[in-house]
């Protein structure tokens, strides 16, 4: 009965091990893994704004829609009923002379002051100039003016993005030093602990040690408040669950690629989206100044009809070809055409001022990347030193040569270098996504 029990107690124990080792590779690959670009992406596709660019274009395909309307016959329906004080007459002496010519008698039908009319006119557009071909390119270039703002407007959430990201990776560096800390000062408490054991040293001594220990673990946890801050935040911008069991990886950068200084940035796009705008309104000026051809038709029926003497309702039609100039436009198209180049230059003034401004921020930048890079390699060389002059220390100790206030000012001296260097490599990934976000490359 025994041997039974131990051998399903085995088989169940065998069972749960293996059962454990087939789930533990997929907890393993169900932690998730984000880099700074897909965080973008993500952010990029949850924020609000980003729905602009379908109304946007949803209103270009109207407007155009619109315009080549101005190709379809254009017609109007009036109706009109009048009465009038007095209407044309035929003077009397004219019928009594045509009476005596023609020895009938003969008078005029007289108009009623009454009058009726119902008309549809047509007027189809046969040429005017290109006028309608320009207010399409105008309609496109206006979409395209609004979806290059929208993309600058869409642009500067990228900072936020990388501000958070990287925010939190200095967190995580934080705490790992921290932790290094704990488990350093935990180590010089146990071998005290055994010198106060022989009574090498007071308790007085354990509870400075001891003070610290719990300062660091104080420190820890405000640093895990603030870091689950950043990530309640970033999980808010990508509209992904990021939590403490994210990781987040750190972004491997080849700096040879700052050397390039071509500027990308999207404000860019839109001062030259603005500049072929003020192009095509000039190619509207011009375009208005043009004769317009088309046919007209009319149809109607009313009394009188286009027979004025005919006193009763008839119905009536006329047709033919129009040409129209409207000369005076041409006086004001000079100055038109002034205004529109001044404000194209203005806009030329924008696009170099912000070039200006931009080349004296991208050179700060990469300035401080430089002294970013020398400032990590000083840290190895200050770390290694730290590590030596702390060890001594503990030896000193041991020997009763130094006291445990030396120990603890050692040990922190060690991890504030090692602080000091995840600080500064973290800053360097900042700065060198700020330089890249500066120029878009």
């Amino acid at each position: 009965m025994k041997k039974v029990f131990f051998s399903n107690l085995f088989c169940m124990s065998v069972g749960s091990w293996i059962l454990l080792m087939a789930l533990l590779p997929a907890a393993v690959v169900s932690a998730q893994t984000l880099t700074i670009d897909s965080c973008q992406s993500k952010a990029f596709a949850n924020y609000p704004l980003v729905k602009q660019y379908g109304i946007i274009e949803i209103a270009r395909k109207y407007t155009i829609d619109n315009i080549n309307k101005g190709y379809f016959p254009q017609l109007t329906l009036g109706v009109k009923a009048s009465y009038q004080s007095d209407v044309t007459q035929i003077p009397s002496s004219l019928g009594n002379a045509i009476s005596q010519l023609t020895h009938q008698p003969f008078t005029f039908p007289s108009l009623s002051k009454d009058q009726y009319q119902a008309m549809l006119d047509a007027n189809q557009l046969i040429w005017d100039g290109g006028v309608l071909s320009a207010q399409k390119k105008i309609a496109n270039q206006n979409a395209e003016v609004e979806h290059e703002k929208l993309t600058v407007d869409l642009y500067g959430f990228r900072d936020q993005v990388n501000r958070l990201f990287f925010g939190t990776l200095l967190f995580n560096e934080q705490l790992k030093q921290t932790q290094i800390l704990i488990n350093d000062l935990q180590t010089n408490y146990d071998k005290l602990l055994a010198y106060k054991d022989n009574g090498l040293l007071h308790q007085a001594d354990l509870d400075v040690l001891r003070v610290e220990q719990l300062n660091a673990e104080q420190h820890k946890a405000d640093l895990i408040n603030s870091r689950n801050t950043f990530l309640i935040l970033l999980s808010a911008v990508t509209g992904m669950k990021i939590d403490e069991n994210t990781i987040l990886k750190k972004p491997t950068i080849d700096l040879n690629q700052l050397s390039d200084t071509t500027n990308h940035r999207p404000e860019l796009n839109l001062f030259d989206a603005q500049n072929k705008m003020y192009q095509r309104e000039i190619g509207l000026q011009v375009a208005g100044t043009m004769p317009r051809l088309s046919l007209f038709g009319q149809a109607g029926y009313g009394k009188p009809g286009l027979n004025m003497f005919t006193n009763a309702f008839s119905d009536f039609y006329l047709g033919g070809v129009k040409l129209a100039w409207n000369i005076s436009s041409l006086y004001s198209l000079k100055n038109n055409i002034i205004k529109l180049e001044l404000n194209r230059k203005s806009v030329d003034i924008q696009k170099e001022t912000f070039l200006f401004n931009n080349n004296i921020v991208s050179k700060q930048q990469r300035n401080e990347i430089l002294n970013l890079q020398q400032s990590i390699l000083n840290d190895d060389e200050i770390i290694g030193l730290r590590h030596n002059i702390k060890t001594a220390t503990e030896a000193k100790v041991q020997n009763g040569a130094a006291n445990v206030n030396d120990l603890i000012r050692d040990v922190n001296a060690e991890n504030q270098a090692r602080q000091n260097k995840s600080l500064h490599e973290i800053q360097l990934l900042t700065d060198i996504y700020q330089l890249k976000n500066t120029v878009n490359n």
